[in-house]
């Protein structure tokens, strides 16, 4: 975070934020650092009112946490946040692939099976930044038939939370395949018209933490104890 930074006049307190998530998803920020709020107020030019705003809604999503006394501070990622997010995510995408209710539409279907080969061949190309927006695009395709806007921004929170914390930019190859080879299971289920064994596929099997525990390891550097980080 150096160097001056020009901001727009109109809603400072969304330009604020996104300049601090997109330093934190960059590994600027990182986990465990306090933020200089004074330093950031001045980089950017604003008042601490934008800046306070910012923070606020950082700390409600879980990016940051405010230690009373002691500033605010960029949280570390734990094994019990993983789990967490996991259910929460299995949960609520389950509920938006229900919301489909009838037959699902042949074009959404043929839609993530051309984004799931495209994944495949990210894959093979190791080009992660292609792979991680194909499978963000996968999963919006069913998110996309529910109107609750809630719930959908809060699958895209909690996403951002795993994997922004910062962003790694490679990738655990079985991992990728495996989810590959899910996915394609996923779209049987769909393609047979069985949205409840689809939706808990998703939940118990996708984003399942115990099923995914080993690679969710590898990926976030955890340890297998788990809890919380201090």
């Amino acid at each position: 975070m150096t160097g001056p930074v020009v901001l727009q006049l109109s809603s400072l307190r969304e330009q604020v934020y996104e300049h601090l998530r997109a330093a934190i998803e960059s590994g600027d920020l990182e986990p465990g650092t306090f933020l200089d709020q004074n330093r950031i107020s001045t980089e950017l030019g604003i008042s601490r009112t934008p800046l306070r705003d910012a923070l606020i809604q950082l700390d409600l999503e879980g990016f940051v946490e405010v230690l009373p006394r002691r500033g605010v501070r960029v949280r570390r990622l734990t094994l019990d946040d993983v789990r967490h997010l996991y259910e929460v995510i299995g949960a609520l995408e389950g509920a938006a692939l229900l919301s489909a209710r009838g037959a699902v539409a042949p074009e959404d279907t043929r839609r993530m099976e051309r984004l799931n080969e495209q994944m495949a061949s990210a894959l093979e190309t190791a080009e992660f930044e292609r792979y991680y927006s194909l499978n963000v695009a996968f999963h919006c395709v069913f998110l996309a038939w529910s109107d609750n806007e809630d719930l959908k921004r809060t699958v895209r929170v909690c996403r951002q939370r795993l994997y922004d914390f910062p962003r790694e930019r490679a990738f655990v190859p079985e991992w990728e395949r495996r989810s590959i080879e899910e996915h394609a299971s996923l779209l049987e289920l769909l393609c047979a018209g069985d949205l409840r064994a689809a939706a808990d596929f998703l939940r118990d099997v996708h984003w399942s933490f115990e099923v995914q525990r080993p690679f969710l390891l590898r990926y976030h550097h955890l340890e297998s104890g788990g809890g919380e980080g201090g």
